[in-house]
């Protein structure tokens, strides 16, 4: 009697074991389906709330002919393309007689791509717009790309300035992440002359760029950069800077520390955030190491700013 007893619970025994291991095993299915579901958009949250840092360097190079620079450019060029090294995306202005340096002292994996039309010239002595684009961003995280907008006008030949020998203009520059942001860059170099003609044609330059960002740019955050030739000093280029400005909905990402060293404020950079995309300014200013041997490396200040993108 006791044997069949104990049977009986040796039974009962394995069967509430097998019981238990089926709950186990049902309870951690259950589990596993739930973690899929529920921590998937718990990864994408905390993916989508990473910030991801790009630093932008903007530097009107004084890249003239040696003769007309009255420097030694060839010897400033080689430390300017070093220096670039240290940004994400460099936006370089005057770029006109020296490019040959920046494509021998560019780092490895240096991507670079000049503002060029299908024109490059309007006469035997016309240069390029001397705008390039440098982007230390990798290939793998990043997706670069670039085109050049001519300007239909400008201000002088043989007098003020001279800008109409330059194919002066606007590169559009599109940067777009592995991790979802979209940001549309602006490198320009306005006319130059101070004169009521001169002005004017720099009041056509910034309507033209108006009205093609307003074509190209949807919801993407934007940033303008370069020498706009617009003196902070002068009340009626400070008029067509703020139109400008407010007309994109832009914020000025720099403060203006430029005029430390004495520099005429002409150089600026602009922000404004994307419907995806936020950009914050971390910091901003003057990059001071452009200099060699205590004497700056160009004419212009080298602004930069340190952008968190989320």
């Amino acid at each position: 009697m006791a044997t069949i007893l104990d049977m009986g619970l040796a039974t009962q025994t394995a069967l509430f074991s097998v019981s238990r291991q089926h709950s186990y095993l049902w309870n951690l299915i259950a589990f596993l389906v739930l973690a899929f579901f529920f921590a998937t958009p718990i990864t994408l949250a905390i993916e989508k709330g990473k910030i991801t840092k790009l630093s932008l360097l903007v530097y009107n190079t004084h890249g003239l002919p040696t003769i007309f620079a009255k420097d030694r450019p060839r010897e400033r060029f080689p430390e300017i393309v070093r220096l670039t090294h240290d940004y994400d995306i460099s936006l370089l202005q005057e770029d006109f007689a020296h490019h040959d340096l920046v494509l021998k002292h560019a780092k490895e994996g240096q991507s670079i791509q000049r503002g060029e039309g299908a024109k490059t010239g309007k006469c035997l002595f016309c240069s390029g717009s001397g705008l390039t684009l440098m982007s230390n961003l990798s290939e793998v995280d990043w997706r670069v790309s670039a085109i050049f907008e001519p300007f239909e006008n400008c201000s002088g030949w043989l007098n003020r300035a001279n800008d109409c020998f330059a194919q002066k203009g606007f590169q559009i520059i599109d940067l777009r992440s592995i991790g979802g942001e979209e940001v549309v860059l602006v490198n320009t170099h306005l006319d130059a002359g101070r004169s009521d003609l001169d002005r004017a044609a720099r009041a056509a330059q910034l309507d033209q760029i108006v009205r093609v960002v307003d074509g190209y740019v949807s919801d993407q955050a934007l940033i303008v950069a370069g020498d706009l030739n617009l003196d902070w000093d002068n009340p009626e280029d400070r008029e067509l800077l703020f139109d400008f400005r407010d007309s994109l909905g832009l914020a000025r990402a720099e403060k203006g520390v430029q005029a430390e060293k004495g520099w005429r404020v002409l150089d600026y950079i602009f922000f404004r955030s994307g419907k995806q995309t936020t950009l914050k300014v971390a910091t901003s200013g003057e990059d001071r190491t452009f200099v060699s041997g205590g004497v700056p490396l160009s004419d212009h200040p080298a602004l930069f700013v340190r952008f968190n993108i989320h």
